[in-house]
């Protein structure tokens, strides 16, 4: 039986011809799709984030120990803090004998959290905002603007400390988002001060697409503001806002790591920890020659921006109508 809806093959067409024929059969998902696996990198760190997000989502079946469970008892002959890899403990203790490799699964499982759901908010936020400064300009445009430039002149880091001071001395703050080692308390601080980047990319696309022709035909049949921002302007700068969230996601990994290394990242508790207090503790390592407390937990934080960097290039493709997966 015929498919009718199979493209016709063309006699004596090329093979360009043909992969062109089938491309336009293609929905735009099946081709975001096809665009996002054709690049490398993107695909490659898909399936590491894939599976890395695996072993920490199910951390309590694959993590060989609990997350303060020593490898064994301390005895008059043996001692179990700072051992080197080996098979009792795949990558090493601590000083008080904790198996890195466990605490390593459950310190990234938080960070991630901690990275996710910052860049969500902060993205949320910055889109909100530079959707509305590009669209309608005068006063409130100018007012957001100048807001991001102050804050955008200093490092993300410095405002970050300084905030967290301020905002912790404050009761009915941290009654609604947490203590100040809290992690809901860092989430809320880098979704609160992460947003300004988002918001002047926004606006910036906003303000490039307002006066097409499909923009001005959306106002002469009626349209919104609100319906002209969600149907067309959004859609339309889907790509930059994808990429600035993987980079608020690497940026939140990032800074709570940071944090941490000075003393002012979350306490994750008595039974957690995150990649962030590993990252601290590689700092007393290093100074002991420890290096399993140094290579592990700076490796993981370092795969982590590389794959979660290529899947934001990859998204950024995939929704390039521009490019071609048959080359």
């Amino acid at each position: 039986m015929i498919d009718a809806t199979a493209p016709a093959v063309v006699p004596g067409a090329d093979i360009d011809d043909l992969e062109a024929l089938n491309v336009a059969t293609l929905t735009p998902f099946q081709m975001a799709w096809k665009r996002y696996w054709h690049h490398k990198g993107a695909a490659v760190s898909t399936v590491i984030m894939g599976l890395l997000t695996i072993i920490v989502v199910f951390a309590p079946w694959t993590a060989r120990y609990g997350i303060n469970e020593q490898v064994r008892e301390i005895t008059d002959t043996q001692t179990n803090i700072y051992l080197e890899p080996q098979a009792i403990a795949w990558f090493g203790t601590d000083s008080i004998g904790h198996d890195m490799y466990s605490r390593l699964i459950w310190g990234v499982r938080t960070s991630l959290f901690i990275g996710i759901a910052s860049a969500v908010l902060s993205v949320i936020i910055g889109t909100t905002v530079g959707a509305i400064a590009g669209l309608r300009g005068g006063k409130f445009d100018d007012l957001m603007m100048r807001v991001t430039d102050i804050f955008l002149a200093f490092p993300f880091i410095v405002i970050v400390i300084i905030m967290r001071a301020f905002l912790g001395a404050i009761p009915w703050v941290t009654s609604i988002i947490g203590d100040i080692s809290s992690i809901r308390f860092i989430i809320a601080l880098f979704a609160i001060f992460g947003w300004m980047g988002v918001a002047r990319l926004v606006r910036g696309q906003v303000l490039s697409l307002k006066e097409r022709e499909f923009i001005e035909a959306a106002r002469a049949v009626g349209a919104s503001n609100t319906r002209i921002v969600i149907s067309h302007l959004l859609p339309n700068s889907i790509g930059p806002i994808l990429v600035a969230l993987t980079l608020s996601v690497i940026g939140a990994i990032v800074g709570e790591s940071t944090l941490s290394f000075f003393g002012l990242g979350p306490q994750a508790g008595a039974d957690s920890t995150s990649l962030g207090k590993l990252v601290e503790l590689s700092a007393e390592g290093a100074k002991q020659g420890n290096w399993w407390l140094v290579v592990f937990p700076c490796g993981a934080l370092v795969l982590l921006a590389i794959c979660i960097n290529f899947m934001g290039d990859g998204m950024r493709d995939a929704v390039d109508a521009k490019l071609d997966t048959g080359n």
